[in-house]
């Protein structure tokens, strides 16, 4: 069965990393997932990317018993509010 692998805010979204789903397609297995995790997991995979092992998918790419489907979110941020201390070289 095809596994569905969840990142970030997908991730967040849904309460889980991975799910086992079935489903011919990735848009199969997307509906699947939205139908079991809802609004808030609808809204980010409205705003993610789809990849089929490792590879940029869509809607109508096949998808197989051992095929792993991952959603990526967007992903922004860094370290926050940060500052740059000049220090002299040398010991």
């Amino acid at each position: 069965m095809p596994v569905l692998r969840l990142f970030a805010a997908a991730r967040e979204a849904a309460g889980v990393a991975r799910v086992d789903l079935e489903g011919a397609t990735v848009a199969e297995m997307l509906a699947a997932a939205e139908g079991s995790f809802g609004e808030r997991f609808t809204a980010v995979l409205a705003r993610s990317r789809v990849w089929v092992n490792g590879e940029p998918a869509t809607g109508d790419t096949p998808v197989t018993g051992h095929d792993v489907v991952a959603v990526l979110p967007p992903v922004s941020g860094g370290a926050g509010d940060t500052s740059v201390v000049a220090r002299p070289a040398g010991p």
